[in-house]
């Protein structure tokens, strides 16, 4: 008898333009045991998603340069891709809940990694 089993690991696009933080960011998300997808900028995570159909969570800064910032990305998101989760987050300013997607999280940087990992634990479950 063969028993299959799926291994599927939730997948995260990082949207961060400042590549350092993007690959910390990255580093972060795959110890914690997620699948990692990463973009530069929202016109480069938007032709991500359109050419993927297993992205589970966004995360995503949101003073980015580009067509779009990644608060505006976030909205995009929202709109075409509705069961993706959003994390949004920003060292220069907070974002009220009434003006974030619905049901997406903001987490202030700098973040600390056990944070990240938890509401992305939090959105996979």
């Amino acid at each position: 008898m063969i028993v299959l089993t799926s291994s599927a690991k939730t997948i995260v696009l990082v949207v961060e333009d400042d590549s350092l933080i993007r690959m910390l960011a990255v580093v972060t998300v795959e110890e914690a045991g997620f699948d990692v997808l990463e973009a530069e900028s929202a016109d480069d995570a938007i032709r991500i998603l359109e050419s993927r159909g297993d992205v589970r969570v966004v995360f995503t800064d949101i003073d980015m340069p580009g067509s779009m910032d990644g608060l505006m990305f976030a909205i995009a998101v929202r709109g075409r891709w509705p069961p993706i989760e959003i994390i949004l987050t920003s060292g220069h300013r907070a974002v009220a809940k009434k003006d974030m997607p619905e049901s997406s999280v903001f987490i202030a940087k700098p973040y600390e990694s056990r944070r990240v990992i938890d509401v992305l634990r939090d959105m996979a479950a």
